[in-house]
């Protein structure tokens, strides 16, 4: 039942399950109230960052907020995709759903990032370590996903047997004259 389970499959099913309900929770506490989801300790180090080092204005801060929702969401909808195109059979054995994967640890890593990188600059030791985490975890799996290839189906070459051709039917060369 498990022979065409490789560890990058599992690996991403278990970061999906993780990032699913943690970054949907946040992204919707954010859409709900912005002010109040960006203060809360998954995204507290962009709201200090961008009111202190930026000088944002309520506004302002408001829009970068719905943006990191918005891109928290995307990387849901990429891990959604990805589990359902795991429970594809053919899919999963050609490796198609990788790419999915792929596109969702780009943009997830990228946002852990900016994230820890903000989180450092404002000193938020709680929100550096779990974004670095979340890097982490992210990362591991994109080396996972390189380094592992699906392995390659075995393609099968029927031969057809041509009859030779007859002397007068020969193709005539142009060099031939």
């Amino acid at each position: 039942m498990f022979k065409n389970w490789w560890i990058g499959s599992v690996n991403g099913a278990l970061l999906a399950a993780y990032f699913i309900p943690a970054w949907t929770l946040v992204a919707f506490n954010i859409m709900v109230a912005p002010v109040h989801g960006l203060y809360e300790r998954p995204s507290v180090a962009v709201a200090l960052f961008l009111s202190d080092h930026l000088q944002m204005s309520g506004m302002s801060t408001v829009r970068a907020a719905w943006l990191l929702a918005l891109g928290r969401l995307t990387v849901v909808a990429f891990f959604a995709i990805y589990l359902a195109l795991l429970c594809i059979p053919r899919t999963r054995k050609s490796g198609s759903s990788e790419e999915v994967l792929g596109i969702a640890l780009a943009i997830g890593s990228l946002i852990s990032f900016a994230s820890m990188i903000m989180a450092s600059k404002v000193g938020e030791l709680a929100a550096l370590r779990l974004h670095a985490t979340e890097l982490l975890l992210l990362l591991g799996a994109a080396i996972v996903l390189v380094i592992e290839r699906p392995a390659a189906v075995p393609k099968t070459v029927e031969t057809i047997e041509v009859p030779a051709p007859l002397g007068l039917e020969q193709a005539k060369l142009l060099h031939n004259g």
